[in-house]
């Protein structure tokens, strides 16, 4: 456990009581992703996956998301956890985010039930809400986590933690 570890308030989760290997869990939260002032996705039946000192990364159903607003990126990821990630670059009228998205499309079989769903990295889009609370990106260009009132941490990505 890290020594610096926020002690979460009544209602709040610290990201050090999450486990790892990650925890997939389906949320009813409504989470929203606006980019250049066009929702581009909502729902109210994203997963979410908590990790030990990230905060959670929120994955929306494929069916919840204005996917003509998705291009596929190149490039790719491996996750020991999750599998190969794809990557998309998020274009909406004059703008764009490129590979401001992932998903796995055939993700490991812990992790089955993420199979095309879309997660956004909230630093590249206009605004992510969680039950319409805006989110705070995770630090770090690589991290995707979400952050609001209800997470403490400390998060990974802030500069001196790249060895948790």
């Amino acid at each position: 456990m890290n020594k610096d570890r926020i002690e979460p308030n009544p209602g709040q989760e610290s990201v050090w009581d999450y486990p790892r290997p990650p925890r997939l869990e389906d949320t009813a939260k409504h989470i929203q992703v606006v980019f250049n002032g066009v929702v581009i996705a909502d729902t109210h039946r994203a997963k979410r996956v908590l990790e030990t000192s990230h905060p959670p990364v929120y994955y929306i159903p494929p069916e919840d998301v204005q996917r003509q607003y998705l291009v596929p990126a190149p490039g790719s990821s491996f996750c020991e956890w999750k599998g190969a990630a794809s990557y998309y670059t998020v274009a909406v009228g004059d703008r764009t985010a490129e590979g401001a998205a992932w998903f796995y499309p055939d993700p490991t079989p812990a992790f089955a039930a993420l199979k095309d769903h879309v997660a956004f990295y909230p630093g590249r889009m206009e605004a992510c809400f969680v039950d319409g609370e805006r989110v705070q990106a995770q630090p770090g260009d690589f991290y995707g986590g979400w952050i609001t009132h209800e997470i403490v941490g400390p998060f990974k990505g802030d500069p001196g933690t790249g060895g948790w």
